[in-house]
């Protein structure tokens, strides 16, 4: 689902983010991308996302190769990839329901699917009965479980999370790390970038390492 192919990414000023990166995760599987600080995890997260381009190699998702895709078919690919944020990028001035929506609307899809699809998606996240509550009256894990329904609300086949745990104490994180794994069993590719080691050890999951922009280790299971 996910291929990088000798990929590299070389920034303005000779800064070289990501270097020669070999890996592949299949459709269904859930796994960590990890690293220090400056490590190259968001530049590999905004290739996949074509925020980035990169510099050599090849990144393929879903059998599509990016390198050479045509600007006018990026909003496609983007529709199938699912972003989940540390800091969740909700809009405090719409209700739960309404920031779900938003990638549904952008679409275009019809109304009456919208709201069938929005009350499955906070079903999913245990959320169904705050559809109309306001993001801020929320806590910060049940925001973060709005920031995952909007991500998955038109079913991506990718799931990519930036930190989703970063604020959140330990419990709070196993039950956002369980949605992630009931999204990896219905056949979603999730890849996920944080700094917790000991969340990391205790999911047992394949798990990509970078250091300096190279990848050194693909330790785990899958």
């Amino acid at each position: 689902m996910i291929e990088f192919e000798q990929v590299s990414k070389r920034y303005d000023g000779d800064h070289t983010a990501l270097k020669q990166v070999n890996f592949q995760l299949a459709r269904g599987e859930l796994a960590f991308l990890t690293g220090h600080s400056g490590a190259g995890k968001s530049t590999l997260l905004k290739l996949i996302m074509l925020m980035e381009r990169p510099s050599a190699g090849r990144v393929v998702v879903g059998g599509q190769l990016l390198n050479t895709l045509p600007k006018r078919q990026v909003p496609y690919i983007r529709r199938h990839i699912g972003v989940v944020f540390q800091n969740h990028q909700l809009l405090f001035d719409r209700s739960v329901f309404d920031n779900v929506a938003m990638p549904l609307e952008v679409m275009g899809t019809p109304a009456g699917d919208i709201g069938r699809r929005v009350r499955a998606a906070l079903d999913k996240v245990g959320l169904l009965s705050k559809e109309k509550m306001n993001p801020i009256q929320l806590s910060g894990g049940e925001q973060q479980r709005v920031g995952i329904a909007r991500a998955v609300v038109n079913k991506p086949p990718v799931l990519l999370a930036d930190e989703p745990t970063g604020n959140l104490d330990p419990a709070l994180s196993a039950d956002i790390m369980r949605l992630f794994e009931q999204f990896s069993q219905v056949g979603v590719t999730v890849l996920i970038a944080s700094h917790d080691i000991a969340l990391i050890d205790n999911m047992q999951r394949r798990t990509l390492t970078l250091a300096d922009g190279r990848l050194v280790s693909e330790g785990g299971v899958s």
